[in-house]
């Protein structure tokens, strides 16, 4: 719990997710896979009222999976 409320991890997180995302070595596939549900949740939060999740902890729920599973399949950190 600790890790998740430092500043620090969410710089070094929002940095390697930026790292992916630019990366040639990530399949466009799989950038996409972070980006359109987040994106989505973004644009369209008020179609989905029943998920009481405000934007930003959306993002970073995704970004925290996101940056963990692309770092294990492509050996990358």
């Amino acid at each position: 719990m600790r890790k998740l409320l430092s500043l620090r991890h969410w710089k070094n997180t929002f940095a390697f997710i930026y790292k992916l995302l630019m990366s040639k070595e990530v399949a466009v596939r799989d950038k996409l896979l972070f980006l359109i549900p987040v994106i989505v949740y973004w644009v369209v939060p008020d179609v989905l009222p029943l998920i009481p999740i405000d934007d930003i902890a959306f993002t970073m729920i995704i970004a925290e999976w996101f940056a963990a599973r692309m770092g294990r399949k492509y050996n990358i950190s």
